[in-house]
Protein backbone atom coordinates (compact mmCIF):
# COMPACT_ATOMS: atom_id res chain seq x y z
CA UNK A 1 0.00 0.00 0.00
CA UNK A 2 1.41 3.40 -0.98
CA UNK A 3 1.85 6.06 1.67
CA UNK A 4 -0.82 8.78 1.58
CA UNK A 5 0.03 12.01 -0.19
CA UNK A 6 0.42 14.68 2.45
CA UNK A 7 1.55 18.27 2.64
CA UNK A 8 4.15 19.21 5.20
CA UNK A 9 3.22 22.64 6.57
CA UNK A 10 5.81 25.22 5.71
CA UNK A 11 6.73 28.44 7.43
CA UNK A 12 4.13 30.40 5.46
CA UNK A 13 1.36 27.85 5.26
CA UNK A 14 -1.47 27.64 7.79
CA UNK A 15 -1.85 24.15 9.22
CA UNK A 16 -5.10 22.58 8.07
CA UNK A 17 -6.82 21.29 11.23
CA UNK A 18 -9.81 19.04 11.83
CA UNK A 19 -11.42 18.59 15.25
CA UNK A 20 -12.98 15.20 15.94
CA UNK A 21 -15.37 15.27 18.90
CA UNK A 22 -17.32 18.47 19.48
CA UNK A 23 -18.41 18.01 23.10
CA UNK A 24 -17.23 19.90 26.18
CA UNK A 25 -13.49 19.69 25.58
CA UNK A 26 -13.98 19.77 21.84
CA UNK A 27 -15.51 23.23 22.16
CA UNK A 28 -12.31 24.53 23.77
CA UNK A 29 -10.26 23.06 20.93
CA UNK A 30 -12.63 24.52 18.34
CA UNK A 31 -12.44 27.97 19.89
CA UNK A 32 -8.65 28.01 19.96
CA UNK A 33 -8.15 26.39 16.54
CA UNK A 34 -10.57 28.81 14.89
CA UNK A 35 -8.64 31.80 16.25
CA UNK A 36 -5.11 30.48 15.71
CA UNK A 37 -3.41 32.59 13.02
CA UNK A 38 -1.07 29.75 12.03
CA UNK A 39 -3.94 27.31 11.47
CA UNK A 40 -7.10 26.92 9.46
CA UNK A 41 -10.05 24.87 10.68
CA UNK A 42 -11.07 22.75 7.68
CA UNK A 43 -13.49 20.25 9.23
CA UNK A 44 -15.39 19.24 12.35
CA UNK A 45 -16.62 15.75 13.09
CA UNK A 46 -18.85 14.11 15.66
CA UNK A 47 -20.86 10.88 15.66
CA UNK A 48 -23.90 12.95 16.60
CA UNK A 49 -25.13 14.76 13.49
CA UNK A 50 -26.74 17.62 15.42
CA UNK A 51 -23.61 18.24 17.49
CA UNK A 52 -21.44 18.25 14.36
CA UNK A 53 -23.89 20.57 12.64
CA UNK A 54 -23.91 23.09 15.48
CA UNK A 55 -20.11 23.15 15.56
CA UNK A 56 -19.96 23.57 11.78
CA UNK A 57 -22.36 26.49 11.90
CA UNK A 58 -20.53 28.18 14.79
CA UNK A 59 -17.04 27.76 13.33
CA UNK A 60 -17.75 27.89 9.59
CA UNK A 61 -16.28 24.52 8.69
CA UNK A 62 -17.73 21.45 6.94
CA UNK A 63 -19.38 18.90 9.26
CA UNK A 64 -18.88 15.14 9.14
CA UNK A 65 -20.18 12.17 11.09
CA UNK A 66 -17.85 9.68 9.36
CA UNK A 67 -14.12 9.88 10.09
CA UNK A 68 -12.97 8.25 6.85
CA UNK A 69 -15.10 10.62 4.78
CA UNK A 70 -13.70 13.61 6.66
CA UNK A 71 -10.10 12.53 6.18
CA UNK A 72 -10.63 11.86 2.48
CA UNK A 73 -12.53 15.09 1.81
CA UNK A 74 -10.84 17.67 4.05
CA UNK A 75 -7.34 16.15 3.90
CA UNK A 76 -6.24 17.81 7.17
CA UNK A 77 -2.60 18.22 8.10
CA UNK A 78 -3.52 17.61 11.73
CA UNK A 79 -6.39 16.13 13.70
CA UNK A 80 -7.37 17.02 17.26
CA UNK A 81 -9.06 14.05 18.94
CA UNK A 82 -11.45 15.04 21.72
CA UNK A 83 -13.76 12.03 21.73
CA UNK A 84 -14.44 9.58 24.59
CA UNK A 85 -11.37 7.51 25.56
CA UNK A 86 -12.49 4.17 24.14
CA UNK A 87 -12.20 5.63 20.62
CA UNK A 88 -8.81 7.31 20.95
CA UNK A 89 -6.68 4.51 19.55
CA UNK A 90 -8.83 3.77 16.49
CA UNK A 91 -9.30 7.43 15.54
CA UNK A 92 -5.63 8.26 16.11
CA UNK A 93 -4.40 5.33 14.05
CA UNK A 94 -6.80 6.09 11.18
CA UNK A 95 -5.78 9.75 11.13
CA UNK A 96 -2.09 8.82 11.16
CA UNK A 97 -2.58 6.38 8.28
CA UNK A 98 -4.18 9.22 6.33
CA UNK A 99 -1.05 11.28 6.87
CA UNK A 100 -2.27 13.64 9.59
CA UNK A 101 -0.46 14.59 12.78
CA UNK A 102 -2.54 13.97 15.92
CA UNK A 103 -3.16 15.84 19.16
CA UNK A 104 -5.14 13.41 21.33
CA UNK A 105 -6.95 14.37 24.52
CA UNK A 106 -6.16 12.75 27.83
CA UNK A 107 -6.53 10.01 28.86
CA UNK A 108 -4.30 9.27 25.87
CA UNK A 109 -5.42 5.63 25.91
CA UNK A 110 -7.03 3.18 28.30
CA UNK A 111 -4.15 0.67 28.33
CA UNK A 112 -0.39 0.90 28.00
CA UNK A 113 -0.62 -1.49 25.04
CA UNK A 114 -2.98 0.85 23.19
CA UNK A 115 -0.84 3.89 24.03
CA UNK A 116 2.31 2.21 22.72
CA UNK A 117 0.55 1.13 19.54
CA UNK A 118 -0.53 4.73 18.93
CA UNK A 119 3.05 5.92 19.37
CA UNK A 120 4.34 3.13 17.09
CA UNK A 121 1.75 4.07 14.45
CA UNK A 122 2.99 7.68 14.52
CA UNK A 123 6.58 6.55 14.06
CA UNK A 124 5.58 4.30 11.16
CA UNK A 125 3.66 7.16 9.52
CA UNK A 126 6.49 9.63 10.22
CA UNK A 127 3.99 11.91 11.93
CA UNK A 128 3.74 13.53 15.35
CA UNK A 129 1.36 12.29 18.04
CA UNK A 130 0.95 14.30 21.25
CA UNK A 131 -1.18 13.86 24.32
CA UNK A 132 -3.32 16.88 25.14
CA UNK A 133 -2.91 17.59 28.85
CA UNK A 134 -3.80 21.26 29.35
CA UNK A 135 -2.34 21.74 32.85
CA UNK A 136 1.21 21.42 31.50
CA UNK A 137 0.51 24.60 29.57
CA UNK A 138 -0.77 26.63 32.51
CA UNK A 139 1.83 29.39 32.89
CA UNK A 140 1.76 29.13 36.70
CA UNK A 141 2.68 25.44 36.50
CA UNK A 142 5.52 26.16 34.08
CA UNK A 143 6.84 28.79 36.51
CA UNK A 144 6.43 26.39 39.44
CA UNK A 145 8.57 23.80 37.68
CA UNK A 146 11.31 26.39 37.20
CA UNK A 147 11.14 27.30 40.91
CA UNK A 148 11.39 23.65 41.95
CA UNK A 149 14.26 22.90 39.57
CA UNK A 150 16.16 26.02 40.69
CA UNK A 151 16.25 24.63 44.22
CA UNK A 152 14.44 27.62 45.72
CA UNK A 153 12.34 25.25 47.87
CA UNK A 154 15.27 23.01 48.75
CA UNK A 155 14.85 19.24 48.51
CA UNK A 156 11.23 18.40 47.76
CA UNK A 157 9.66 16.17 50.41
CA UNK A 158 5.95 16.21 49.57
CA UNK A 159 3.55 17.19 46.78
CA UNK A 160 -0.20 17.35 47.37
CA UNK A 161 -2.76 17.56 44.57
CA UNK A 162 -6.54 17.71 44.74
CA UNK A 163 -9.14 17.76 42.01
CA UNK A 164 -12.37 17.55 43.99
CA UNK A 165 -15.56 19.13 42.74
CA UNK A 166 -19.16 18.01 43.18
CA UNK A 167 -20.44 17.17 39.69
CA UNK A 168 -23.43 14.98 38.81
CA UNK A 169 -21.88 12.48 36.40
CA UNK A 170 -24.98 10.35 35.83
CA UNK A 171 -25.93 11.93 32.47
CA UNK A 172 -22.36 11.96 31.14
CA UNK A 173 -20.51 9.33 29.13
CA UNK A 174 -17.77 9.43 31.80
CA UNK A 175 -20.05 7.31 34.01
CA UNK A 176 -20.19 4.46 31.45
CA UNK A 177 -17.25 2.11 32.02
CA UNK A 178 -17.31 0.70 28.49
CA UNK A 179 -16.84 4.21 27.08
CA UNK A 180 -14.66 5.91 29.71
CA UNK A 181 -12.60 2.97 30.95
CA UNK A 182 -13.13 4.10 34.55
CA UNK A 183 -14.24 7.03 36.68
CA UNK A 184 -12.60 9.97 38.36
CA UNK A 185 -9.23 8.17 38.48
CA UNK A 186 -8.82 7.91 34.71
CA UNK A 187 -10.49 11.28 34.12
CA UNK A 188 -8.96 13.72 36.62
CA UNK A 189 -6.19 11.36 37.65
CA UNK A 190 -4.65 11.54 34.18
CA UNK A 191 -4.02 15.23 34.83
CA UNK A 192 -2.69 14.48 38.32
CA UNK A 193 -0.03 11.95 37.31
CA UNK A 194 1.10 14.18 34.44
CA UNK A 195 1.46 17.17 36.78
CA UNK A 196 3.48 15.06 39.23
CA UNK A 197 5.76 13.77 36.49
CA UNK A 198 6.22 17.28 35.08
CA UNK A 199 7.14 18.84 38.44
CA UNK A 200 9.07 16.02 40.12
CA UNK A 201 9.94 13.34 37.56
CA UNK A 202 8.95 9.69 37.08
CA UNK A 203 6.53 8.04 39.49
CA UNK A 204 8.29 5.02 40.94
CA UNK A 205 5.45 3.34 42.86
CA UNK A 206 1.94 4.07 44.01
CA UNK A 207 -1.08 2.82 45.91
CA UNK A 208 -4.68 3.75 45.07
CA UNK A 209 -7.85 3.42 47.10
CA UNK A 210 -11.36 4.04 45.82
CA UNK A 211 -13.50 5.96 48.27
CA UNK A 212 -17.06 5.49 49.46
CA UNK A 213 -19.35 5.37 46.43
CA UNK A 214 -21.94 8.13 46.62
CA UNK A 215 -23.14 8.64 43.06
CA UNK A 216 -25.20 5.87 41.50
CA UNK A 217 -22.86 5.26 38.58
CA UNK A 218 -20.88 2.21 37.49
CA UNK A 219 -17.43 3.79 37.96
CA UNK A 220 -15.60 5.20 40.99
CA UNK A 221 -16.49 8.76 41.99
CA UNK A 222 -13.78 9.27 44.64
CA UNK A 223 -10.18 8.04 44.80
CA UNK A 224 -7.02 8.64 46.82
CA UNK A 225 -3.51 7.95 45.51
CA UNK A 226 -0.31 7.77 47.54
CA UNK A 227 2.85 7.71 45.46
CA UNK A 228 6.60 8.13 45.54
CA UNK A 229 8.69 9.59 42.73
CA UNK A 230 12.11 8.34 41.72
CA UNK A 231 13.83 11.09 43.72
CA UNK A 232 12.12 9.91 46.92
CA UNK A 233 9.53 12.67 47.35
CA UNK A 234 6.09 11.60 48.54
CA UNK A 235 2.86 12.41 46.68
CA UNK A 236 -0.73 12.60 47.92
CA UNK A 237 -3.60 12.93 45.41
CA UNK A 238 -7.32 13.34 46.18
CA UNK A 239 -9.84 13.00 43.36
CA UNK A 240 -13.60 13.25 43.59
CA UNK A 241 -16.77 14.08 41.69
CA UNK A 242 -18.80 13.87 44.92
CA UNK A 243 -17.13 16.29 47.33
CA UNK A 244 -15.94 19.85 46.96
CA UNK A 245 -12.86 20.94 48.89
CA UNK A 246 -13.04 24.64 49.66
CA UNK A 247 -9.41 25.26 48.84
CA UNK A 248 -7.97 27.87 46.48
CA UNK A 249 -4.97 25.61 45.81
CA UNK A 250 -4.89 22.51 43.60
CA UNK A 251 -1.18 21.74 44.04
CA UNK A 252 1.02 22.32 47.09
CA UNK A 253 4.74 21.52 47.08
CA UNK A 254 6.74 21.28 50.31
CA UNK A 255 10.54 21.37 50.40
CA UNK A 256 13.23 21.63 53.05
CA UNK A 257 13.61 25.35 52.31
CA UNK A 258 10.10 26.47 51.50
CA UNK A 259 6.70 25.73 50.02
CA UNK A 260 4.73 26.58 46.89
CA UNK A 261 1.00 26.69 46.17
CA UNK A 262 -0.62 26.61 42.74
CA UNK A 263 -4.07 28.14 42.78
CA UNK A 264 -7.12 28.58 40.61
CA UNK A 265 -6.80 32.39 40.77
CA UNK A 266 -3.11 32.86 41.42
CA UNK A 267 -0.04 31.14 42.84
CA UNK A 268 2.63 31.83 45.41
CA UNK A 269 5.74 30.51 47.17
CA UNK A 270 7.58 31.27 50.38
CA UNK A 271 11.04 30.35 51.53
CA UNK A 272 11.38 29.07 55.10
CA UNK A 273 13.57 31.89 56.35
CA UNK A 274 11.26 34.60 55.00
CA UNK A 275 7.89 35.82 56.22
CA UNK A 276 6.46 37.17 52.98
CA UNK A 277 4.88 35.16 50.20
CA UNK A 278 6.04 35.76 46.62
CA UNK A 279 2.97 35.80 44.44
CA UNK A 280 3.14 34.87 40.77
CA UNK A 281 0.87 34.03 37.87
CA UNK A 282 -2.81 34.55 37.21
CA UNK A 283 -4.14 31.11 38.07
CA UNK A 284 -5.84 28.57 35.86
CA UNK A 285 -7.27 29.81 32.56
CA UNK A 286 -8.46 26.89 30.42
CA UNK A 287 -8.65 28.60 27.03
CA UNK A 288 -5.25 30.25 27.54
CA UNK A 289 -3.73 26.85 28.40
CA UNK A 290 -5.40 25.10 25.44
CA UNK A 291 -4.17 27.88 23.15
CA UNK A 292 -0.58 27.43 24.39
CA UNK A 293 -0.94 23.68 23.93
CA UNK A 294 -2.11 24.11 20.33
CA UNK A 295 0.75 26.50 19.65
CA UNK A 296 3.30 23.96 20.89
CA UNK A 297 1.66 21.24 18.78
CA UNK A 298 1.77 23.40 15.65
CA UNK A 299 5.37 24.46 16.25
CA UNK A 300 6.28 20.80 16.75
CA UNK A 301 4.71 19.52 13.54
CA UNK A 302 6.26 22.40 11.61
CA UNK A 303 9.69 21.47 12.99
CA UNK A 304 10.21 24.69 14.92
CA UNK A 305 9.96 23.36 18.49
CA UNK A 306 10.12 20.23 20.60
CA UNK A 307 6.91 18.83 22.10
CA UNK A 308 6.37 19.74 25.73
CA UNK A 309 4.62 16.37 26.12
CA UNK A 310 6.62 13.69 24.33
CA UNK A 311 5.16 10.38 23.12
CA UNK A 312 7.03 8.62 25.94
CA UNK A 313 5.42 10.98 28.46
CA UNK A 314 1.99 10.08 27.08
CA UNK A 315 2.69 6.36 27.48
CA UNK A 316 4.02 6.84 31.02
CA UNK A 317 0.90 8.79 31.99
CA UNK A 318 -1.23 5.82 30.91
CA UNK A 319 1.12 3.43 32.72
CA UNK A 320 0.67 5.29 36.02
CA UNK A 321 -3.13 5.31 35.76
CA UNK A 322 -3.18 1.64 34.77
CA UNK A 323 -1.01 0.82 37.80
CA UNK A 324 -3.37 2.82 40.05
CA UNK A 325 -6.37 0.78 38.94
CA UNK A 326 -4.40 -2.42 39.47
CA UNK A 327 -3.45 -1.22 42.96
CA UNK A 328 -7.06 -0.42 43.89
CA UNK A 329 -8.17 -3.86 42.69
CA UNK A 330 -5.38 -5.80 44.40
CA UNK A 331 -5.11 -3.56 47.49
CA UNK A 332 -1.34 -3.11 47.53
CA UNK A 333 1.44 -0.92 46.17
CA UNK A 334 2.32 -1.18 42.49
CA UNK A 335 5.61 -0.48 40.78
CA UNK A 336 5.29 2.06 37.97
CA UNK A 337 8.86 2.74 36.83
CA UNK A 338 12.40 2.19 37.97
Amino acid sequence: MNAPETRTPGSGDPVQIAVVGCGRMGQAHLETASKEPCARLVAVADVDEKTAGRAAEAYHAPAFTDLAAMLASAKPDAVIVSTPPNSHRSITEEALRAGAHVLCEKPFALTVEDAQRMVDAAEAAKRQVMMASKFRYVSDLVKARAIVQAGILGDIILLENEFCSHVDMRPRWNSKREISGGGVLVDNGSHSVDIVRYLLGPIERLQALHGKQWQEIEVEDTCHISAQVSGGAMVSIDLSWSIHKESPWYVSVYGTSGMLQLGWRGSRYRQSQKLDWVEFGTGYEQIKAVKAQLSNFLETICGRAAPLITPDAAVESVRAVEAAYRSAEQNHWQQVSG
